[in-house]
């Protein structure tokens, strides 16, 4: 039964990351999983019994919409991104409206929306960034600006609302194994196990939601056990 639990919202569910999230948040949460594709998300709430819905971030109507149909949020967790390797010279106009469009501007906008269902149930709120919000990443200007831009919008609601104790997060993953990484890595280069594990930001996530409510963790750092330099 859902109807005692603490709500978490996620979205990037069917992403690397987002999946993971979701499968550890559902032992303990009802889980409202956003992500793009109908499949994926059909698999996922067959396989963990989260509750589905096929949203794109960058909607603004789905957004206002879901906000408007839920009457709670404890957690929210932003795990959708997109990501490719341009460099300034490359970078087009659509490129970067298109990663800032998802990668900034669509949480900020989410978490309006439900800005007072989380003041209500003095939320945590979740930003999984990169290792590349606080270090450049060679040829990889957009991504890194819009990461960037993301630990600055954490850093300015975790001040804006301390007056109503709702805890941000940043979570910065370095190189982690997912579908996204794989795109930009030749296949005959690619070791998992060198990478970090979607499983540990997901655990990096628990800890946080667990955390005793006297604390607050406002950002933590995930690296590989060894730095691996971009191929």
């Amino acid at each position: 039964m859902t109807e005692n639990r603490p709500t978490a919202v996620v979205t990037g569910a069917t992403g690397g990351m987002g999946a993971v999230i979701v499968r550890d948040l559902v032992r303990t949460h009802r889980v409202i999983a956003l992500g793009r594709r109908a499949d994926a998300l059909a698999a996922l709430a067959e396989e963990t019994g989260a509750e589905t819905r096929r949203l794109d971030v960058t909607d603004r109507d789905a957004l206002a919409a879901l906000a408007a149909e839920l009457d709670r949020v404890d957690v929210l967790v932003h795990a959708a991104a997109l990501g490719d390797h341009i460099s300034v010279e490359d970078a087009t106009e659509d490129d970067w409206t298109r990663m800032l469009s998802t990668n900034v501007v669509a949480p900020s906008l989410l978490t309006r929306a439900l800005l007072p269902q989380l003041r209500e149930s003095v939320a945590t709120v979740i930003f999984i960034g990169s290792g590349a919000g606080s270090k450049a990443v060679p040829g990889s200007v957009v991504y890194t600006a819009s990461k960037h831009a993301l630990r600055a919008v954490a850093d300015v609601l975790r001040l804006d609302e301390e007056k109503h104790r709702m805890r941000v997060v940043t979570i910065a993953p370095g190189q982690t194994d997912t579908p996204m990484l794989r795109a930009g890595i030749p296949a005959e280069n690619y070791a998992a196990e060198r990478y970090i594990q979607p499983s540990t930001v997901a655990a990096s996530v628990r800890y946080v939601v667990d955390l005793p409510d006297d604390a607050h963790i406002t950002d933590i750092a995930l690296r590989p056990r060894q730095e691996i330099a971009r191929l």
